[in-house]
């Protein structure tokens, strides 16, 4: 209730006897209603109701009217201090079901993981509802000096994953391991399964698995920039975990070795060499999103990983058709996707390629950095696209 009101009425000796409460409390709803013009108007349950319900009127008018006044003493104040029902409160099915379970709320909570003896922070989004069936997982991996936070907000994933009912998991980067919180792709030690920052992003996964309900065959992973090429190495080392990899102005997995490298190929987009066991591609769906636009990371880029998926997928034996497909963005920008679908007709591989797109997430919101406000939405395309594979060796 705003302090206006209840200053207004409880400053009224009349009003504040017990024996008049009712009558308080009435003329402060009917008064919050914009009713006051028919305070003779009889209230309660049998009275005729107005044209249109006052709860519309109050949040016209900003107010809040779901509030009873309750006289609190001082030796009651312990007891249990739920107000009873107003009449304007809005049921949910029979009279009587008052005490009926609500679906649970979502949720966006933050938390530490350990892993080797270093904390990593991260968040997990959890959609409304009571999962009675397990969820989809989807794993997302921020760019450089991006926090998790401000990664869900630049993405709006949670909002899509309310929608679809997905769980969304964000590790975030420590300041310790990368001054700028890029993730260390281009290194060695974080090319190797079970080792460095894939081992520890792997083992998180592993634990919201065991602590959710999770569908092991729908767990997917995408992520922006470093957190892109991050994704890419993810994929390339765990083909038994992720049914499919998002990567948005990335680089392919195994694309450097050491820092000079990596700045290389990210001004050249020089293909990686062929040999060494992170560079091995396995045959994983993979969808693509990349700005012509780029200046920090090149768009080839984007076309080295998507000509590496199709080479992978053929090798596995699976038949590819292309499809080329021109988005007209309207007041938007447009955009060029490429679609390499599997006879059943299932898109395997699939590439966005952004006219004039810059480094920054397509269709993000400018909530959070690096996003692209005006581009196709990646985080649309991308849920769409990993919902139609499953991992055909989940347990």
């Amino acid at each position: 209730m705003p302090p206006l009101f209840t200053a207004k009425f409880l400053r009224n000796p009349q009003l504040n006897r017990v024996n008049q409460l009712m009558d308080a409390t009435r003329l402060i709803q009917r008064t919050l209603a914009g009713l006051t013009a028919r305070a003779n108007q009889p209230v309660g349950p049998n009275a005729t109701q107005p044209t249109r319900p006052a709860r519309q009127d109050a949040r016209r008018n900003g107010l809040v009217i779901d509030a009873v006044l309750r006289e609190i003493n001082a030796d009651d104040s312990a007891q249990d201090s739920v107000p009873p029902a107003s009449p304007f409160t809005a049921r949910t099915g029979q009279e009587g079901d008052s005490h009926a379970p609500r679906p649970a709320p979502a949720t966006f909570k933050s938390d530490v993981f350990a892993n080797e003896g270093i904390s990593w922070p991260y968040r997990l989004y959890t959609p409304p509802g009571t999962h009675d069936e397990p969820l989809p997982l989807i794993v997302l991996l921020h760019g450089c000096t991006q926090t998790a936070t401000d990664f869900a907000l630049g993405t709006a994933m949670n909002d899509l994953a309310e929608q679809k009912k997905c769980y969304v998991l964000y590790p975030e980067q420590i300041q310790r391991a990368n001054s700028s919180r890029c993730w260390n792709w281009f290194e060695p030690g974080n090319q190797q399964r079970g080792r460095g920052e894939p081992g520890m992003i792997a083992a998180l996964v592993q634990e919201v698995m065991a602590t959710r309900k999770v569908d092991a065959s729908r767990v997917y992973v995408t992520g922006l920039s470093a957190g892109g090429a991050m994704a890419a190495v993810m994929a390339g080392l765990y083909p038994d975990v992720f049914a499919a990899v998002g990567v948005h102005s990335g680089l392919p997995c195994g694309a450097a070795h050491d820092i000079p490298s990596a700045f290389n190929v990210m001004r050249s987009g020089n293909p990686p060499r062929a040999t060494g066991r992170a560079k091995t591609a396995n045959a994983m769906p993979t969808i693509v999103f990349h700005g012509t636009a780029d200046k920090t990371v090149h768009p080839d880029n984007g076309e080295h990983i998507v000509t590496a998926a199709v080479k992978a997928a053929q090798s596995s034996g699976v038949t590819l058709v292309r499809h080329e497909i021109r988005q007209d963005g309207g007041s938007a920008r447009a955009a060029t996707r490429t679609r390499y679908t599997a006879m059943d007709g299932t898109p395997w591989v699939e590439h966005w390629e952004v006219d004039s797109g810059p480094h920054g997430w397509s269709g993000g919101d400018t909530a959070g950095s690096y996003t692209d406000p005006t581009g196709p939405s990646a985080s649309g395309a991308m849920l769409e696209f990993f919902l139609r594979h499953r991992l055909a060796s989940a347990g």
